[in-house]
């Protein structure tokens, strides 16, 4: 273990006193998710169908609307080390989050549905600076025994997003329609804005900037942060574990976003539901959520990564073949159509955080908090081409066939691939 730094010596009693800023750190941690992920990303699943409707937009450029988000988000991956090493952390989630809140408001004007694909892919740049930002942040305040728990808390705050944009934007596109969902991009922009401020005044980018030690260090003072000079490059072993982590990565990434994008179209287009039902059965997806990331965040703590991996796919694949074969499941006469659909939401509301949580853990465990952001990056980046690739596929299957029963069917068959490729993956315990 490298030497300990002189300046963790000067207050000795911070790090055992009952309040520890990392506390601080976790509840703003969540409320940036809240914005970058929670608000910025899907919030599009509740705004579509009056926004396709207004912009005359085919399920394909849907499709490409969800892809443009996360080719922004993809091309900020390989900058965000280099963002966050001359900024900081702090700096870059700043920077992020006003990139978010500008062009969300921008997309309350936007006229046409290329306008709208530039203002939106934007929004993936500065949610992919955001969210890489935070996500190495926090693993520089907890030590392995707390990570996971404490990454799960802050990803909690995508479910709260959820929750939000589905009771705020069915009310609001009601309120103004026809231009309802307008009035809905730019009211979610400007929390985006709040959140932050918010973070400008109250993020600091590691303990020891305030004399502190690591949360579940035990006591530890935390090892000097390595200068910026010092090396932080990957040596092969860890490409080869970073390239198994983003296969498996890459996974998640391409079948959660087809859900997150498709699922209030599929309650509209092939129920019938009205927006605001629409927008009830999407709330509940953010209140069970909420416990996604603290749920298998602590499994992962306690049991293992890997165990927690092959939980969260074993779940992920229920509620995807829920979803896509609810209809089949209504026609043997033994349930409504609406319980298979409750089930899959509860199932992945559950599991929707848990992929990321473990993920962000995974990393830090393996790296170290010094080089986070660099592995974190690098399986984003395979997370960021799956997003890329689900929202097209699902949304050209859904033009040839008629419905998303399909694109349900596919994601189940990639998370079960998933789950194969986290059995095999060599995780060491934290």
């Amino acid at each position: 273990m490298a030497d300990h730094d002189s300046r963790f010596q000067s207050r000795p009693a911070a790090a055992s006193a009952a309040f520890h800023y990392g506390i601080v750190i976790v509840a703003v941690g969540l409320l940036v998710m809240f914005a970058c992920l929670g608000l910025a990303r899907f919030s599009l699943g509740m705004l579509l169908p009056s926004m396709a409707e207004a912009l005359d937009m085919s399920y394909a450029q849907r499709g490409y609307l969800g892809t443009g988000y996360f080719i922004g988000y993809l091309a900020m991956v390989a900058g965000a080390p280099a963002l966050a090493k001359r900024l900081g952390n702090r700096l870059a989630i700043v920077a992020g989050l006003g990139l978010i809140g500008a062009t969300m408001v921008s997309l309350g004007i936007a006229g046409a549905f290329v306008p709208a694909l530039i203002l939106y892919t934007l929004t993936g740049v500065g949610s992919g600076a955001a969210n890489i930002s935070m996500m190495a942040l926090v693993s520089n305040w907890f030590a392995a025994s707390a990570r996971g728990t404490a990454t799960g808390a802050v990803i909690a705050g995508n479910g709260m997003g959820i929750i939000l944009s589905g009771i705020l934007v069915p009310a609001v596109v009601a309120a103004f329609d026809p231009g309802g969902w307008r009035w809905g991009w730019i009211t979610l922009g400007g929390l985006v804005l709040a959140v932050c401020a918010t973070a400008c005044v109250f993020l600091r980018n590691g303990p020891q900037e305030m004399g502190l030690s690591m949360i579940g260090n035990h006591g530890k003072r935390p090892a000097a942060t390595p200068p910026q000079s010092a090396s932080l490059a990957l040596d092969r072993e860890e490409k080869r574990f970073l390239v198994h982590l983003g296969a498996i990565y890459s996974l998640f990434g391409a079948t959660y976003i087809i859900y997150g994008t498709f699922f209030v179209t599929t309650l509209v287009d092939e129920l019938g539901l009205a927006g605001e039902a629409a927008g009830r059965f999407w709330s509940w997806v953010g209140f069970f959520s909420l416990f996604s990331g603290p749920l298998f965040g602590k499994i992962s703590d306690s049991l293992g990564r890997r165990a927690g991996l092959l939980a969260a796919f074993g779940v992920q694949t229920c509620a995807y073949l829920l979803a896509g074969f609810h209809a089949q499941i209504h026609a043997t006469g033994l349930v409504s159509a609406v319980v298979p659909l409750y089930c899959s939401v509860v199932l992945f509301g559950l599991a929707a955080w848990s992929i990321p949580t473990i993920m962000t853990a995974t990393v830090a465990d393996r790296l170290g908090p010094a080089r986070t952001a660099l592995g974190f990056s690098f399986i984003t980046f395979f997370f960021a081409v799956g997003q890329v690739i689900g929202p097209t596929a699902a949304g050209a299957l859904a033009d040839v066939t008629g419905s998303f029963t399909m694109a349900y069917a596919l994601s189940a068959v990639l998370t079960v691939i998933g789950a194969g490729l986290a059995a095999l993956l060599r995780i060491r315990t934290p």
